[in-house]
């Protein structure tokens, strides 16, 4: 039976040459980095070593990169902690296309007494750095917006909007899992103050993710303990994790993703684009994630399509795989202006360095055909 697993968004498989780097660290060289004899001292170096890798993937320093178990928590940590260290501010601008992560941790600071400004979105997903400016006050700690949306693949203008920030002397925090290795990162050029990156977007193992902390910002530990990762995240490091981590930055950066897959995105974008009551949510071209398809279809519901793909092997999901689970319209898709009938009629199809043409032709053969049946037994007519 042919497949074509195309929810890389939600997670990717682990690159064989990941898996080969982790291996000696579950068996042979298993010490405890923060211990002084010589399996510790070469666990420490491998963190070390992993650290500097991924840290200059970005443009940052060695020590401005904290080890976390993932974009969640990283999300959490940027935004609490930047809360928890503010002396005297209480104001925290971010967009209505946040991952759910981010929109659930403003939710929780807004019940600890933190104001919170939701900024909208145009029809394609992007901010206005007008509408950022506007929103600052002298009472604004910091900005959170998400780099690459992980649901319609607009990808912001970080220097643009870490200008604004820096201009006003506001924190810019950006959420980068969805991103990261697949457009140009440089924090410094980019006016960026904290960044969120994690490895199992990228063909990394699952469990394990970074902050980027300038240098000077102020920012409280959401973790105490035994003070690991210079006292600001206590918790005994994932080196196995972390070593696959930085190997996956090394060949996702390598394969030069973008120029791979946004012809495969392209060559999919059209051929669904064929198919009648058919519309793309999100921009085309350059300012769309190089992975990213995500479409909505006329009269029919997105988990039902999810349902007839899986069917005949094909792997997608209806938005993001943190929200799948729930049935209410997409928040991202309300904000770009769909309306409910059109949000539930969406898929998202994501991307990933191994995925083929083979795979495309796949989808595209078969999802004319699904989204066929599914509109003879609809109670919706597509005109």
């Amino acid at each position: 039976m042919n497949s074509a697993y195309l929810d890389n968004g939600a997670t990717t498989a682990v690159a064989p040459e990941v898996i080969e780097a982790m291996e000696p660290y579950f068996g042979q060289k298993y010490g405890n980095a923060s211990s002084l004899h010589s399996l510790g001292n070469e666990a420490k170096k491998a963190l070390e070593d992993a650290r500097e890798s991924i840290a200059k993937s970005i443009g940052a320093k060695n020590d401005e990169l904290i080890f976390t178990s993932g974009g969640t928590e990283s999300n959490n940590f940027a935004l609490k902690g930047v809360a928890f260290a503010s002396k005297g501010k209480k104001h925290i601008i971010t967009t209505k296309i946040e991952h759910s992560c981010v929109l659930n941790s403003c939710r929780w600071l807004e019940k600890q007494g933190v104001r919170v400004t939701y900024l909208p979105v145009d029809s394609e997903g992007f901010v206005s750095v007008d509408a950022l400016a506007g929103a600052i006050t002298k009472d604004t700690m910091l900005f959170s917006a998400i780099h690459g949306n992980n649901e319609i693949g607009t990808v912001q203008d970080l220097e643009a909007l870490g200008k604004v920030c820096r201009e006003k002397g506001v924190y810019f925090h950006t959420d980068a899992c969805q991103s990261f290795t697949k457009e140009n990162i440089d924090v410094m050029k980019q006016n960026v103050d904290l960044m969120t990156v994690n490895s199992h977007k990228i063909n990394g193992p699952k469990g394990v993710g970074a902050l980027f902390v300038r240098k000077g910002v102020s920012i409280a530990p959401l973790l105490h303990g035994g003070g690991h990762e210079r006292g600001m995240r206590s918790g005994t490091e994932n080196v196995a994790g972390i070593v696959g981590f930085a190997k996956a930055v090394e060949a996702s950066v390598a394969a030069k993703q973008k120029e791979k897959l946004a012809p495969l995105r392209d060559r999919l974008i059209d051929g669904l684009l064929k198919i009648k009551g058919t519309r793309l949510n999100g921009p085309k071209g350059a300012r769309r994630l190089c992975n990213n398809v995500n479409v909505s279809f006329k009269g029919v519901e997105g988990e039902a399509i999810v349902g007839y793909l899986d069917a005949e092997g094909i792997g997608c999901s209806t938005g993001s795989a943190c929200s799948e689970a729930n049935l209410e319209p997409s928040h991202v898709l309300k904000a770009i202006g769909l309306a409910d009938e059109d949000a539930n009629g969406s898929v998202r199809l994501t991307l990933s360095r191994f995925t083929t043409d083979a795979e495309i032709d796949y989808v595209l053969g078969k999802m004319p055909g699904v989204i066929a049946k599914l509109r003879a037994i609809s109670p919706f007519k597509v005109n």
